[in-house]
């Protein structure tokens, strides 16, 4: 029981951080961090007591890390592969050419839908580009200035905070869209999560500068978001602890184009 005296004591900074973190349900940015004191710490001390917290639990199950919308606590990947033997739904996986399709919007994004088959060389399942964006990885930000006003596309901080990443300056540096592109990908993902690059590699992603054929009805493939015996595994990373909210899952199933 807490007495009286124990209340009056001032309490640790560093307890006060710790504690809205592990109790989060999102990334906390460090805005929102400084509204835990009254008056304010500046953002430098801050900072300083969130490196403090990293060093803390740096031998811990759990890590500190920082993300797109924020910081939060995330389970570390040595340890991944002991808590997927919980019960837990099964992820949403996704097909080869979800994809390629995700890893060229990435990488060279804003892109239009045309721009996207020009790079694969086969038409786009728009249920596939639906589907990532009604999971929030994936948004309209503008529509290009040429016949038909094409919708650009772009990823959102959403996609990189599921992917553990500040900025898309922490995607890895390529200079194409390659099979190189998703075993670099394939490498910030827990065990569990691994990504089948075989399967989910592009066939021919040209170089930048580099014609494309472009897509022809007589050889578009038929692509569905859901996994097929060849797909591979799900790009995003089974991130956080118990306390946060697990990411918004994706359609059971899509139509084919």
């Amino acid at each position: 029981m807490t007495t009286a005296a124990e209340e009056s004591r001032p309490v640790d900074p560093l307890n006060v951080l710790e504690a809205a973190l592990l109790c989060a349900s999102a990334p906390m940015p460090v805005s929102a961090l400084r509204s835990l004191f009254e008056p304010a710490f500046d953002e430098g001390q801050i900072l300083a007591w969130l490196e403090q917290l990293q060093t803390d639990w740096a031998h811990r199950g759990l890590e500190l890390v920082e993300v797109a919308t924020g910081w939060r606590f995330q389970t570390r990947p040595s340890v991944t592969g002991y808590l997927a033997r919980l019960e837990a739904p099964p992820q949403q996986r996704y097909s080869r050419a979800a994809l390629e399709i995700l890893a060229v919007i990435a990488y060279r994004q804003p892109v239009t839908r045309g721009d996207i088959e020009e790079i694969r060389g086969v038409a786009v399942n728009s249920q596939i580009i639906k589907a990532f964006e009604e999971r929030g990885w994936v948004e309209v930000i503008g529509h290009r200035e040429t016949v038909g006003r094409p919708a650009l596309f772009a990823t959102t901080a959403q996609f990189l905070e599921d992917l553990g990443l500040r900025s898309l300056r922490d995607l890895p540096e390529i200079a194409a869209v390659s099979e190189a592109t998703l075993q670099q990908l394939q490498a910030l993902q827990p065990p569990s999560d691994k990504v089948d690059v075989q399967a989910a590699a592009p066939d021919a992603l040209p170089q930048a500068g580099e014609e494309s054929a472009p897509p022809s009805q007589d050889t578009e493939r038929q692509e569905s978001v859901q996994e097929d015996d060849t797909a591979g595994g799900a790009v995003m990373p089974a991130l956080g602890c118990a306390a946060q909210a697990a990411p918004p899952s994706a359609p059971d199933a899509a139509p084919s184009a």
